[in-house]
């Protein structure tokens, strides 16, 4: 059964998806964006096409936890939500070490330069598998991905992205090449 499309409530953060059910008493399989244990402690989760249900338990199975929330009493009520896209309310998500965060605190980032420079805006992060990428707004309006976790790319949380001087040139394709004359020669 495919997911219900409906838009997830302003203020959420994806947090990842349901995968099927664990065992027969409505227990269900989450694929956990980031790390498990952070989510341990959150009392609701917004389910696509469900709404805003509470946790009644998490527990850590495997690689991923195993969720029991409520209205959910039996296996092929879980096996309904599968493939489903679960989101926490960014204020209720707990606090990050240094060098880590949420996708939420990201977007509306200014994308600077190395020498401090704006060229563009970050208007939402994709959760590409192994890469995380940046969806930037250039200066020109167009936009353009970057590699969240490439060498080149600095993550000032709360103020800025920056790239340093090793960030290839051409990232946002706003970028014409200075070796190529504008017409050809005649």
């Amino acid at each position: 059964m495919s997911a219900p499309a409906d838009p997830a409530p302003t203020d959420t953060t994806r947090v990842g998806h349901l995968l099927g059910p664990h065992g027969v008493a409505g227990a269900i399989k989450l694929y956990v964006i980031g790390s498990p244990p952070q989510l341990a402690k959150l009392k609701r989760l917004y389910v696509e096409g469900l709404g805003w249900t509470r946790v009644l338990k998490f527990e850590i199975h495997g690689p991923g936890p195993v969720l029991t929330l409520g209205g959910v009493s039996d296996r092929n009520a879980a096996d309904e939500l599968r493939g489903r896209q679960v989101y926490a309310h960014d204020k209720e998500l707990p606090g990050l070490p240094e060098g880590e965060y949420y996708y939420h605190e990201l977007r509306g980032l200014p994308l600077r330069n190395a020498a401090g420079q704006g060229i563009g805006e970050v208007v939402d992060v994709q959760d590409a598998g192994q890469q995380d990428l940046l969806v930037v707004r250039s200066a020109s309006g167009g936009e353009g991905l970057i590699p969240l976790q490439a060498p080149y790319v600095q993550v000032r949380r709360g103020a800025a992205i920056v790239l340093t001087e090793d960030a290839p040139d051409g990232l946002l394709g706003d970028d014409a090449d200075d070796n190529e004359p504008d017409e050809p020669p005649t």
